[in-house]
């Protein structure tokens, strides 16, 4: 099995050990792993924003790029969400025919990491040794746009020496959503308290999701308010084990 690993301009920019671990999970699996170093971003922010032409000129591009893809895999259920939600707006919108053809084509072969390990690859034990406390967040696209339902769950309940606590209202948003968190700052910041109140209450070392935009954003709070909890994108979970332990930045 072959996969190209869209990195995401998020985890390339800030969380580049995210994309290492990936990495080493597939190739642990047995998964042949490239990269593309021409990718950039998916274009979710423009699209977002009202930029449509800048979302559609990244959308034309990555689906350019990966069409002759085995699979694609995405360390990031935000950016799957908008390769499915929003592209077929766009090439609709823009009157880009063969371009509609192409994305048809490639889209069943796109994977959030944990579809990926659980629906193509029918794996839940990847091998992986994580002896902590951990507590899983939800983030809004991968419960929402892909609806990834308990497979995270699933893949963390195999890791040995794992200990999951459950999270308190686990659809609760983090308030983070990109641009909604500069626009709406005052709205982000009150959702953000919330959360926070329901994950420190887990008494967990870690927290987890697949999304390190949420991460950023409940770590960022951690850290102003020093508590001693750390977040660790759920791949670099998966991808350690006793003799390689996970990359865990202080």
């Amino acid at each position: 099995m072959r996969a190209s690993l869209f990195i995401t301009c998020y985890n390339d920019t800030l969380f580049p050990e995210t994309g290492r671990a990936v990495v080493t999970l597939l190739e642990r699996l047995s998964v042949e792993v490239e990269f593309r170093p021409g990718q950039t971003c998916c274009g979710q922010m423009h699209a977002n924003t009202g930029f449509r032409g800048e979302a559609f000129s990244q959308a034309r591009r990555l689906v350019r790029m990966y069409q002759d893809a085995e699979a694609v895999v995405i360390p990031s259920s935000s950016c799957v969400a908008m390769i499915r939600d929003q592209y077929p707006g766009l090439f609709e919108e823009l009157g880009n025919e063969e371009l509609r053809m192409q994305f048809a084509a490639m889209l069943p072969r796109v994977y959030e990491l944990s579809e990926f390990l659980v629906d193509k690859l029918g794996v839940e034990d990847v091998g992986a040794y994580f002896p902590h406390k951990v507590t899983y967040h939800a983030s809004c696209h991968g419960l929402r746009g892909l609806h990834l339902g308990d497979r995270p769950m699933r893949l963390l309940a195999k890791v040995r020496g794992l200990e999951l606590a459950p999270l308190p209202n686990l659809d609760r948003c983090c308030g983070f959503g990109g641009t909604f968190s500069v626009k709406n700052g005052d709205v982000s910041s009150a959702m953000l308290a919330v959360k926070l109140e329901d994950v420190l209450g887990t008494r967990a070392e870690f927290c987890t999701a697949l999304d390190n935009s949420c991460l950023m954003h409940l770590g960022g709070a951690m850290h102003r308010q020093f508590a001693p909890m750390k977040t660790i994108h759920m791949a670099q979970i998966l991808a350690s084990t006793q003799s390689q332990p996970a990359e865990v930045l202080a």
